[in-house]
């Protein structure tokens, strides 16, 4: 097994482990500290697949931009209280137990029917900053100003959520 085979294997088990302790952290600050290392080890992964600049975008963006918004808006609105954030079991419980379970069937399904030869070559000039702008500019204008204008929103939520708090 070469390197490259084990670093992604690696990779692609710290993303996974980080991505259940996001979850499953009853401390909403921690569990923004394992959704960044989630972030870095998807930038690791998209650096295995060559494409350089989304990896960079993954850190900058996500990582740094994203993810201070979080833990600004953890600490303004004071989650340190855990009793509050804890969740009943209930319908919304059983539901979600059960749609991981039929995720986690489907993805038995797909492994076991892999033969394992390779699949297509990506095409020339997959992750550079050219393909990627022009795809993003042409064909996702509107999901992109629509995310812009999600975050907008949220800015402002949280601003009036703690000028309530101030006053």
């Amino acid at each position: 097994m070469d390197f490259e085979r084990i670093f992604f294997f690696v990779t692609a088990g710290v993303a996974v482990v980080s991505a259940v302790l996001t979850v499953t952290r009853r401390n909403p600050a921690q569990s923004v500290l394992f959704l960044i290392l989630n972030f870095f080890c998807l930038a690791l992964l998209y650096l295995t697949l060559h494409a350089e600049f989304l990896a960079i975008i993954q850190i900058l963006v996500y990582a740094g931009a994203i993810m201070v918004l979080f833990l600004f808006v953890i600490m303004l609105l004071n989650l340190g209280d855990d009793a509050s954030l804890r969740e009943r079991s209930g319908p919304a419980r059983i539901v979600g137990i059960s749609l991981a379970l039929i995720v986690l069937v489907q993805l038995g399904i797909l492994l076991s029917r892999r033969d394992g030869t390779p699949g297509t070559p990506l095409p020339e000039g997959f992750g550079t900053a050219e393909k990627f702008g022009g795809s993003l500019f042409r064909n996702y204008l509107v999901p992109f100003e629509m995310t812009s204008i999600l975050l907008l929103a949220a800015l402002v939520g949280v601003i009036i959520l703690a000028k309530k708090k101030l006053d």
